[in-house]
């Protein structure tokens, strides 16, 4: 009950940085953008490099797990830049700063080389995941599918903090997973519980928004015997999980430099002080 209290606290203190500072949302704006525009970048890769196995037939895609590989690299190097930039303005108004856009990306840009250092890493474990789950999937190996899948929330779990500590404390991969697996055994389960009560409350509002936007939809074709209202409803529908994803994002981002002052410094701006005394045993 205790770790349920104090990750409360924890989202309490995000929510609090997201009212302060709302134009963090710009930085996963932007992730999304140029997530977009790298996955069309590699549309040609991709076939080319399935023309090729498909040429060489050698039982294991190669040049489909080297395009992979880019893809992921270039993929996660844009994702941890804009989150490092994310989490490093969200550490400066929870030790009482007031941070701009500007001071996120100026803290990304000098934590470059550790960014791209984890990139190499984050990339080499997905193709490694992707490559046993799709040995499992060819074999009907149920087992090694279930393996493949609780590695991978494993490793989620293990170096959800890597992004704070890159962005805070400049550490290369290695040592940012060392001191992520460190912090991890001190905030475990506010971690986890707060993780996973930012995800029911924006699925919460999902639901609830989708099922009002589909009821008023179908009442007004009833109503006007016209296909217009549905579509209108449909881009509405796609436009709140955009923004409800956005917020989603945004808010985990910044949960998890609550959960790293926590877990590092015993303490967060933004929420009383008292409620965060003998966090940890």
């Amino acid at each position: 009950m205790n770790k349920i209290k104090r990750s409360w606290v924890l989202t309490k203190a995000s929510l609090n940085v997201l009212k302060h500072d709302n134009e963090l949302i710009v930085f996963p704006i932007i992730s999304a953008v140029m997530m977009v525009v790298i996955t069309l970048t590699f549309l040609i890769p991709t076939l080319v490099g399935n023309f090729l196995d498909q040429i060489i037939n050698t039982g294991i895609p190669f040049f489909g797990y080297v395009v992979l590989f880019l893809f992921y690299l270039v993929q996660y190097f844009v994702v941890y830049f804009m989150s490092t930039a994310l989490v490093g303005a969200a550490m400066i108004r929870l030790r009482g700063g007031n941070p701009t856009l500007k001071d996120g990306f100026q803290i990304a840009l000098h934590r470059i080389s550790p960014i791209l250092g984890w990139s190499l890493v984050s990339a080499t474990v997905g193709v490694i995941l992707k490559m046993l789950s799709n040995q499992s999937k060819e074999k009907g190996r149920g087992l090694a599918s279930i393996l493949s899948s609780l590695l991978g929330a494993a490793w989620s779990v293990l170096t959800f903090l890597v992004v704070p500590v890159i962005a805070v404390e400049g550490l290369g991969p290695i040592e940012a997973v060392k001191r992520s697996w460190e912090l991890l055994k001190r905030s475990w389960g506010e971690q986890i519980v707060g993780t996973m009560s930012i995800g029911l409350i924006f699925l919460l509002i999902g639901l609830a928004g989708g099922g009002v936007l589909v009821n008023i939809g179908v009442g007004l074709f009833i109503l006007l015997d016209n296909v217009w209202p549905v579509a209108i409803i449909g881009i509405l529908l796609v436009m709140l999980i955009m923004i409800l994803s956005l917020l989603s994002t945004t808010l985990n981002g910044i949960f998890s430099a609550s959960v790293y002052a926590y877990a590092s410094e015993g303490r967060v701006g933004l929420i009383e002080e008292r409620l965060l005394q003998n966090a940890f045993d």
